[in-house]
């Protein structure tokens, strides 16, 4: 794979940094892959070749390239924690992720006017708003810990499948949803646009292992405005596994320029549902659904939102959000969700207890026999 082609430009009214992408070793067609924010936050964006180094590597692993080589001097601490990374992978997931060169146009030392500031993704989800409760709690105003600027991705959930279209109505959406909780908690919300995704649109590599480089990639274009980036955990310390975000393979992905904090693996699931629940801007506006429907922001019957408002019956909160229309689960919606795939697994059998408190037998007898019948079943 080669990298060229750098640049930065006005597009409309958002400023985009890019990068030409041509494949050495597969069949894949050349293109250009980019970052954008709007002209509010432009003057932030910049063209770091650790960007699109970090956007670009996995899937040049994926798809059997032998090199990796971009026309720009990157940060010598990022080469070296790439490999890392690639070392990772292979360990991961065997043979198919044979490490690569890096080949690049020279190293580059960190500027001398480094930024303290703090960000945190927030994609609306139980995860990212948890995180960023705990942060605002636990580090005072001034401390260069603080978050200041949230992260809202296009192209992540929200128009990352090409199949289902780009759907800015429904990131629009998104971002008017967490502009309130910004506005509360004191921080500079920053659309950002993306199509790094686009390289290799397969389902098994981004949420296996591309997503938290892709996250890292977007972080790399702003180390003009920021020094650190927290990134929401999805499991816990006891339900880790290999994945596209990972408290071992996230920081690799940072620099001299920038820190990447992989968050709160110590809590489970249930415990950030309690946490954003105690939260009431971030309890009225969250977003778990994957389905991006046009009229609300919580299908309600997806897995995802499921098992979100299975969590909320668990802890007898679901009646008091906005976030969605139901206000009860039936033996039916939870009957015919799929439990024991992508290792959800563990999401729904922390939740049997609390049911079981809440006099909820019914659904908690549910998946006691889901998750043994997807155990008998090798899944």
């Amino acid at each position: 794979m080669k990298i060229t082609d750098l640049r930065r430009e006005r597009i409309a009214d958002r400023v985009r940094v890019s990068a030409r992408v041509e494949w050495e070793d597969c069949d894949q067609p050349g293109r250009d892959v980019f970052l954008e924010t709007t002209e509010r936050c432009g003057s932030s964006l910049n063209v770091n070749p650790d960007t699109f180094l970090v956007g670009c590597l996995v899937p040049a692993m994926h798809l059997g390239e032998k090199r990796v080589a971009i026309d720009a001097a990157v940060c010598p601490e990022l080469l070296e924690t790439l490999e890392t990374a690639m070392a990772l992978l292979h360990t991961w997931y065997g043979s198919r992720y044979q490490p690569l060169v890096i080949e690049t146009a020279g190293v580059r030392m960190p500027a001398a006017d480094r930024p303290e500031r703090a960000a945190i993704f927030l994609s609306g989800g139980i995860d990212s708003l948890s995180a960023l409760r705990r942060n605002l709690q636990r580090y005072p105003a001034g401390h260069p810990s603080r978050v200041r600027d949230a992260f809202l991705v296009h192209g992540f959930d929200i128009g990352g499948v090409v199949e289902r279209g780009l759907k800015y109505p429904v990131f629009d959406r998104a971002v008017q949803a967490m502009t309130t909780v910004a506005e509360e908690a004191e921080l500079e919300l920053i659309p950002v646009y993306t199509n790094l995704r686009h390289l290799c649109d397969e389902r098994e590599l981004w949420l296996k292992k591309f997503h938290g480089a892709v996250l890292a990639a977007v972080a790399h274009g702003f180390t003009s405005r920021i020094h650190r980036v927290e990134l929401a955990s999805t499991w816990d310390l006891q339900s880790l596994a290999p994945s596209g975000s990972h408290p071992l393979l996230d920081p690799l992905y940072g620099s001299s320029e920038l820190r990447i904090y992989h968050r709160d693996v110590e809590l489970r699931r249930i415990d950030k549902l309690r946490i954003v629940s105690d939260w009431e801007v971030a309890f009225q506006n969250f977003r778990v659904c994957l389905q991006n429907v046009p009229d609300r922001l919580n299908c309600g019957w997806c897995e995802k939102c499921v098992r979100t408002m299975t969590g909320l019956v668990a802890i007898g909160k679901l009646a008091e959000t906005r976030a969605f229309v139901e206000d009860d689960v039936s033996h039916e919606l939870l009957d015919r969700t799929q439990m024991a795939i992508n290792h959800r697994d563990p999401f729904y059998a922390e939740l049997i207890e609390p049911l079981r408190q809440q006099q909820r037998d019914d659904l908690a007898d549910i998946i006691v026999e889901k998750l043994a019948a997807g155990s008998e079943r090798g899944l």
